[in-house]
């Protein structure tokens, strides 16, 4: 194994998600976890020859696929969320600008005809004037019911849903949320918008929308419902490289900062919901997610020993989730071997492998997610690995991102 290292690693911000907000599509909607459009960029540019298929088991809010059409290449990314499986298949359609013109002239429509109403739907997002204030909740709702009643409820791959994607956008800019540090937080207040002020927000978001959905796709990527630990994928596809960002062992969980979309665009109804699908995840925090690590068991056995040696550490550590925490750290890697084994039926000979990662610290104990990655990778057959420090992630000492490489035997 190869480790790169630089004595002077930088910050790097245009390696993250903040590098994304101006460049069209991939700012779309924010999701702090997502990485940059410049690395994945760089990497295809240096890696990828024409004809490449590129395989994202990640796929997050589709960065890797989005770029990768960009580019002209053709790619298939899976995903467990289906909100994120809906928002990544928007984001890689190409429009019609003919069509783009009659959705923007419904809209206005939509937009002026908005009534004011009583008694309208809102989700069930506990405690819901945290997030936002009772009048824009009220607002927002009334928007909502002339949506539905203009365009329908999202689906498919239809063009309307690049309104809904604007009210995803809406919800979060009038809410009390903040994104001044690495997950999502909250406002000590929330603010009140009356209707004129949240209309002409409203209209700002989908022009940006619209605009960037006019700039046509050369390639061709799909979003497709999968769990990365096996890979139920009905298909002969093999890919040649892969490119992907999975969760980082930091119990940041995708759920929590995705809940107020998933929730006004209906694929939540309830938090015991929202619990299940994170449990599903690997990385999964949320809710029931916790509680079942008590009676976590590890389906695999044969884990490298530095894995074990800082769960143990961490297990002994005097806080009252110390052990809980040990399991958590013990199954991210646990479900993380299992997709590195599985992952590779859907391999060609000589296919590259580019995974993000990020280390992590519990209780002052260090994991070190890029050598355990690394070290899984050794043991599972890929050769050629090399680890490569990306950028320093915050002013810790210790916190780094780095691109764990690797070629299928």
């Amino acid at each position: 194994m190869q480790v790169e290292l630089s004595n002077n690693v930088e910050r790097r911000n245009d390696y993250t998600f903040k590098y994304n907000e101006h460049f069209g599509r991939h700012g779309w909607l924010r999701l702090t976890p997502a990485y940059s459009v410049k690395l994945v960029r760089e990497i295809i540019l240096k890696d990828c020859k024409k004809g490449d298929l590129i395989l994202d088991p990640f796929s997050g809010t589709a960065t890797t696929g989005l770029v990768a059409s960009e580019m002209g290449f053709s790619s298939r990314l899976f995903e467990i969320n289906p909100f994120l499986i809906w928002l990544g298949n928007v984001k890689c359609q190409n429009f019609s600008a003919n069509e783009l013109e009659k959705l923007q002239a419904k809209f206005d429509q939509c937009l002026e005809d908005v009534a004011m109403s009583d008694n309208n739907w809102v989700p069930r997002i506990y405690n819901i004037e945290r997030w936002w204030h009772s009048y824009t909740l009220f607002i927002l709702a009334s928007i909502r019911k002339n949506l539905v009643e203009t365009f329908g409820e999202p689906n498919g791959n239809n063009y309307p849903n690049l309104v809904w994607v604007a009210f995803s956008r809406l919800i979060i800019e009038t809410s009390s949320a903040t994104f001044n540090h690495i997950s999502m937080s909250f406002k000590e207040s929330t603010t009140q918008y009356g209707l004129e002020q949240i209309k002409s927000l409203f209209s700002v978001i989908f022009s940006y929308i619209i605009t960037s959905s006019k700039a046509q796709l050369l390639g061709n990527s799909q979003v497709i419902l999968n769990n990365s630990r096996d890979f139920q994928f009905a298909s002969d596809l093999l890919f040649d490289e892969v490119i992907t960002s999975p969760p980082y062992p930091n119990r940041i969980s995708y759920i929590r900062e995705l809940r107020p979309y998933m929730y006004w665009i209906k694929f939540l109804k309830n938090g015991s919901d929202a619990g299940q699908l994170d449990w599903e995840s690997i990385g999964g925090t949320w809710g029931t997610a916790t509680s079942n690590l008590k009676k976590w068991k590890p389906t695999n056995n044969n884990l490298p020993e530095r894995l074990y040696a800082v769960c143990e550490k961490i297990k002994g550590s005097e806080d009252k989730n110390s052990e809980v925490m040990s399991s958590y750290v013990h199954k991210y890697f646990d479900d993380i071997y299992s997709h590195l084994r599985n992952i590779s039926r859907l391999l060609k000979p000589k296919a590259k492998l580019n995974y993000i990662v990020g280390n992590s610290s519990f209780y002052g104990y260090f994991v070190d997610t890029e050598k355990i990655l690394s070290e899984s990778m050794r043991e599972l057959g890929y050769k050629k690995i090399v680890i490569e420090t990306i950028r320093r992630r915050n002013t810790k000492k210790g916190l780094y991102e780095f691109n764990v490489k690797a070629v299928w035997n």
